[in-house]
């Protein structure tokens, strides 16, 4: 059979580190409050001359290099992100530009923070099927420019960043590396409990995060809980058998509610939100090239991908590495 193996990852962040205690020096909060309801301690936020398109391009060229891929060979780009440079052309086609790949497949993906798992679950298909060899599939936001800075509830938890996955067509068997199954979901009835209050057709303008916290949350526990029950059903394997889960980085208490749910150890949870907050598209990404160059996630392991954001949308994918 033919499945997407990753071959490499990258990410990138910009400059600026933004601590709890700084943030609280401009916004009614305190790092005690911040980490009580999040587990949040510090965020990156995009600067002069950072944008979506240079953090993507930044963690592209670390996948292929940890690949040792030449970014010239690269036929598929899909890019998940909430925050692209432009209304149009999409972001992925500055990416493409840059690696110097022109020619071949590149898009945008939006579906906020479960943007990557729909990116993955799209590029994996393709190769699939023979539309391309190669492929790069990245999340990447600037969150931070969407934020009402004066809305405590939220500007504390979103911050800015990129991570990549490198995905190349081999032939593989059912124990081999790759992409073994994925299932992507979306509720548009639950619109107004996360969203942005902007858009082109609506008020011209880009608008500003809004977020109900408390049902995010409980639907963020259920949705998650339900669809990593599916895939594993679908695999014919057991949360026994994943050597670690590497979710959506929203809030730690989602995390720690979620593990509960399904009886997952903490000590096999890539936990990265401390450190990035949450970067939507991003944090799926970011999180596995953490674990992957840290030496946790190593050749074999099987992963389990998880993620909930606006639309609903939530989704998991299963990976063997």
């Amino acid at each position: 059979m033919i499945r997407s193996v990753v071959r490499g990852s990258g990410s990138a962040l910009p400059k600026r580190c933004v601590s709890n205690e700084e943030l609280a020096q401009t916004v009614d909060t305190s790092d005690e409050w911040i980490v009580e309801r999040s587990g949040i301690r510090q965020r990156y936020v995009a600067g002069e001359g950072e944008t979506t398109s240079s953090l993507a391009i930044d963690a592209a060229k670390a996948a292929c290099a940890d690949a040792g891929v030449d970014p010239t060979t690269i036929d598929l780009i899909v890019l998940a992100t909430a925050t692209p440079d432009n209304t149009f052309p999409a972001t992925a086609t500055k990416v493409q530009d840059a690696l110097g790949c022109n020619g071949g497949i590149a898009f945008d993906v939006a579906a906020v923070c479960s943007g990557f798992l729909y990116a993955l679950a799209t590029a994996d298909s393709m190769l699939r099927t023979g539309m391309a060899r190669r492929a790069l599939v990245i999340g990447a936001e600037t969150f931070s420019r969407i934020l009402d800075w004066e809305d405590r509830t939220t500007c504390v938890l979103f911050g800015d960043g990129a991570g990549a996955v490198l995905l190349e067509a081999q032939d593989s068997d059912e124990a081999g590396p790759g992409v073994i199954t994925s299932r992507l979901h979306a509720d548009g009835a639950q619109h107004d409990l996360l969203y942005v209050d902007g858009g082109p057709s609506t008020t011209q303008t880009v608008g500003h995060v809004r977020m109900k916290g408390r049902e995010v949350f409980r639907h963020a526990v259920v949705n998650l809980a339900e669809v990593l029950g599916e895939v594993l059903e679908e695999s014919g394997l057991s949360i026994d058998d994943v050597d670690w889960v590497v979710p959506h980085q929203a809030n730690a208490r989602i995390l720690d509610a979620t593990a509960r749910k399904l009886g997952i150890p903490a000590e096999r949870v890539v936990v990265t939100v401390d450190r990035h907050a949450n970067t939507s598209a991003a944090s799926v990404p970011l999180a596995l090239d953490v674990a992957r160059k840290d030496g946790r996630i190593k050749s074999g392991d099987l992963v389990m991908l998880e993620a909930m954001g606006g639309g609903f949308t939530w989704g998991a994918s299963l990976i063997r590495m």
